[in-house]
């Protein structure tokens, strides 16, 4: 049996232009974004730094739609989708090549409101508040329980 190939590509960034939109002849939505992933590397003298990776990115169908719609230059989102390899000839007859991401799905992260704080960039946030007595120290044990005895019914939480 032959192994089977994978193509798949997982990341978040931050859009670096306004998404395009264009139809096909078809009358098919067709949106491009470009964005932006950070790499971390230590630079010569040893200090951490960033280091952007820019990536194409061809969103199909409804869902280019809402793109070209909801974001703008600088919205954090997180794409899944397969790469492409692309070849074509310029009119002056250079060869060009070009890896793409075709998503399957963008998620919008952020807010469209979070332009001016955080600079746009994604942070985490929970609809769920944290409950903290979950990072509060455990009682000590009963005599009974540390010398090795079993709890009593009470003590059990369910």
């Amino acid at each position: 049996m032959a192994a089977t190939n994978i193509n798949r590509v997982v990341m978040t960034g931050n859009l670096t232009r306004d998404p395009e939109l264009r139809s096909t002849s078809g009358g098919t939505s067709v949106c491009s974004l470009r964005i932006a992933c950070n790499t971390r590397r230590k630079d010569a003298s040893g200090n951490w730094v960033d280091k952007p990776n820019y990536f194409d990115v061809t969103v199909w169908g409804a869902q280019g739609e809402n793109c070209a719609q909801y974001l703008q230059k600088g919205r954090p989102v997180a794409i899944d989708g397969r790469l492409e390899w692309r070849e074509w000839e310029t009119q002056e007859g250079q060869k060009r090549q070009s890896v793409d991401i075709i998503a399957d799905s963008v998620q919008f992260l952020g807010s469209r409101e979070a332009g001016g704080e955080n600079g746009g960039r994604f942070t985490p946030q929970s609809d769920v508040p944290a409950d903290t007595a979950d990072f509060e120290a455990a009682p000590a044990a009963a005599g009974g329980e540390a010398s090795g005895g079993a709890a009593a019914d009470d003590d059990i939480p369910f």
